[in-house]
């Protein structure tokens, strides 16, 4: 069996179908609970937000909920039931022990693909984890048997559509006739991270979601639903992963505040030059295998100059400290509005060097100590 991750699942984390809590967006589920039991459930759901707030595990929340929950209808002879509060079902339910294990029937998940051009090659790829970078239309067409299936027993029908976002031309027209003629007891569920990105006929004919990022203790409690340890710093990584969960996740897997705390700690040096500092963070990018974390350092000196930036700006760090002494080196380093322009600057220009020296596969090590010079110069100069 293959250990290969599907691509909508976090690295680290478990799958959304696997999340049967949400935290923080209560403000969207009520939303949709007044929806379904005002009897004016829409056909289409947008549901939109950062990368890595919940939007997927929203998705299969309301999914569980719409085929575990019969309509009001089914109960005639008894009376209508009284209607629900929560959407949350029971683990025991035959609907949640099937979507569980991946065989709920009145499910359809459209995701990215296995690349290939023959439907032997795709499943032979998706095996190895070489999925395509779209959602194709030979993605969506499986679609057809599965409503032909569903007007059999005349159950509720779902499809998630994870995420929007990699929709190519032709499935985002094969999703959009969907829409404009809906099969009958079916609600489409599609998460997207930039829903500008979506054809404005999708977006007109969905009913919104928005999600936003999430508050420190929501992050928390994600987290150890999923058993991952914050080990008390639960604060920082929510500031650093900005109110996404799955940027959590990876924070977290990857260490990521303690990265972030070496690059701190570099900073309190300048604009004398640390020879040894420089040279540990330059070793995380050289690092053989390491292509994630390495990524992940990029980010976090982009994250840095932009909080540096925004102290110059506003005359004052962040609230919430990401590293030990954040505060004070920050402030000292950017004590003004002229420093704020400078490390914004120096953000721009970085930022496009790393990705430049990315693309055209120039030593990772050199470019990390490249660009500690070029703190140590803007320290050393127009940030005072």
């Amino acid at each position: 069996m293959s250990d290969v991750l599907p691509p909508d699942q976090v690295e680290g984390a478990p799958h959304p179908r696997e999340t049967p809590h949400l935290f923080g967006h209560e403000t969207a589920e009520a939303a949709f609970l007044e929806a379904y039991n005002s009897g004016r459930l829409h056909h289409g759901w947008l549901i939109t937000g950062p990368r890595g707030v919940g939007k997927a595990t929203l998705a299969w929340r309301i999914a569980r909920f719409l085929i575990a929950t019969p309509p009001a209808e089914d109960d005639g002879l008894f009376g209508a039931p009284p209607s629900p509060e929560t959407m949350d079902i029971d683990d025991a339910h035959p609907v949640a022990r099937r979507m569980l294990a991946d065989s709920e029937p009145g499910l359809f998940v459209l995701r990215r693909g296995g690349a290939g051009t023959t439907d032997r090659d795709r499943e032979k790829n998706a095996l190895a984890g070489k999925f395509s970078k779209v959602i194709r239309v030979d993605d969506a067409r499986p679609m057809k048997t599965f409503f032909s299936l569903s007007s059999i027993d005349g159950g509720r029908r779902v499809v998630i559509i994870d995420a929007a976002d990699d929709l190519n031309p032709n499935a985002a027209n094969a999703i959009l006739k969907l829409l404009e003629e809906p099969p009958a007891r079916t609600t489409l569920l599609l998460v997207a991270h930039q829903p500008a990105a979506l054809l404005p006929t999708i977006r007109s004919r969905c009913r919104e979601l928005r999600l936003p990022p999430l508050p420190p203790d929501a992050i928390e409690a994600a987290l150890a639903q999923a058993d991952i340890s914050t080990r008390g710093g639960g604060a920082a990584l929510a500031e650093l992963a900005g109110g996404s969960v799955g940027s959590a996740v990876r924070m977290t897997t990857l260490k990521g505040l303690e990265l972030y705390a070496d690059l701190i700690a570099l900073l309190e040096t300048m604009p004398r030059f640390n020879a040894a500092r420089a040279q540990a963070l330059a070793d995380v990018a050289a690092t053989r295998g390491g292509e994630d974390r390495r990524a992940l350092l990029v980010h976090l000196i982009d994250l840095m100059l932009m909080r540096l930036a925004r102290t110059g700006a506003t005359g004052r760090p962040p609230q919430v400290e990401a590293a030990p002494g954040e505060a004070q080196v920050l402030a000292r380093l950017a004590p003004s509005p002229a420093a704020g322009r400078a490390w914004a600057q120096a953000a721009e220009e970085i930022g496009a060097r790393l990705r430049h020296g990315e693309a055209v596969n120039l030593d990772p090590a050199a470019l990390i100590l490249d660009t500690v010079f070029k703190l140590q110069s803007i320290a050393g100069g127009r940030a005072a």
